[in-house]
Formats: C-alpha cells, sequence, structure tokens
C-alpha cells in the first residue's frame, strides 16, 4: 500500500506550525533571557519582543500578556523536563540509576537553561498565584516522579523501607531548586 502524498495545502500547514513553534519557543526564550536579566516587573513585552526578533503585536499573538508569558515559560520547560525525565527513566529498572539520571537530568536542565532557572527561582516564588497554580499541577508530577523512584527503590531493597517517600522527594527538591541562586 503506497502512502498518501500530502497535498500542497498539507505541507504548507505543516510549514506553518513549525515556524509557529519555532517562533513560540524564540519568544519564550527571549523572555526568559529578558526576565533574567531586567526581572519580571521592570521588562516590558517590546523588550522581549526585540530579544526574539519579532514585531511587539506578535508577542500578542501568542501570549495574552506578560503573565502569560512568564506562566507558559514554566509549562513548556516542565513539560518539556518531565516528558524527557519519564522517558529517560524508562530505559533502566535500577532504582538507584533512575534517581541518578533524575538529579543529572534537572542539573543539566539547570545548566543548559540557565535564564529559565533563574526564572523560576527568583520571579515565579514571589507570585502566590502562580505557586498555587504550579504546586497542584507541575511540582505535584515532578515529585510524584522522585516518590515513585523512592518507592521502587524501597520495594527492591535499594533504598531504607523506613524513609517516608514524600519527605525524603521535598528534601532532595530543596537544595535541587536552589542551585542557580548559589552560581554554580
Amino acid at each position: 500500500m503506497q502512502a498518501r502524498k500530502r497535498t500542497a495545502a498539507e505541507g504548507m500547514e505543516a510549514g506553518e506550525e513549525k515556524t509557529r513553534s519555532t517562533k513560540y519557543e524564540a519568544i519564550l526564550r527571549a523572555a526568559a533571557k529578558v526576565f533574567a536579566q531586567s526581572g519580571y516587573f521592570n521588562a516590558k513585552v517590546s523588550e522581549v519582543a526585540r530579544a526574539a526578533g519579532v514585531a511587539d503585536g506578535t508577542v500578542y499573538l501568542y501570549f495574552k500578556n506578560k503573565d502569560d508569558l512568564l506562566t507558559s515559560i514554566f509549562s513548556w520547560a516542565m513539560g518539556q523536563f518531565l516528558q524527557r525525565a519519564r522517558t529517560e527513566l524508562g530505559e533502566t529498572e535500577d532504582s538507584s540509576e533512575k534517581l541518578r539520571r533524575f538529579s543529572v537530568l534537572h542539573f543539566s536542565q539547570l545548566e543548559q537553561e540557565r535564564d529559565i532557572a533563574i526564572v523560576f527561582q527568583i520571579e515565579l516564588r514571589q507570585s502566590t498565584k502562580f505557586m498555587e497554580q504550579f504546586s497542584t499541577t507541575y511540582l505535584a508530577e515532578y515529585l510524584q516522579i522522585l516518590r515513585e523512584i523512592i518507592e521502587e527503590g524501597q520495594e527492591k531493597g535499594h533504598f531504607r523501607k523506613e524513609l517516608n517517600s514524600k519527605v525524603v522527594a521535598k528534601v532532595l527538591l530543596g537544595p535541587w531548586t536552589r542551585w542557580p541562586r548559589t552560581g554554580y
């Protein structure tokens, strides 16, 4: 059976979607850079647009306002991290190796995405509304992955059974999330 050929319109739509995705990511990265350098409250959408190489109005095609930009940075970065973590953790059965891979992935992400890490640590923590939203979504999933690793390791005898997996996950998260502030 032959594969169906794309129509010209479908090809254009695919190209437009890729361009849209590239612009979206460029704006998010530019916003992270501007927010990390100037601070969220001092940053202007026009600075983000300039850093992304797009017109001011283009930013508003993708984001409602500056708050939406801030939360979108987080959603985008955490979504990518969590997807990558699940994939990498699925490649091994060893709980100790899973914990090692998760921590390496966490620190690699902080190093590669320094501006985003700064925005997470400084700007996002100052927003009560955002932290409430974050705590019930991405942070909850992040901690769930850590708890799963710990509980699996406890079942296999790799980690001490008397430790509370929720507490251990939060104890690990604390210093991991403060890392960008120390200037590693």
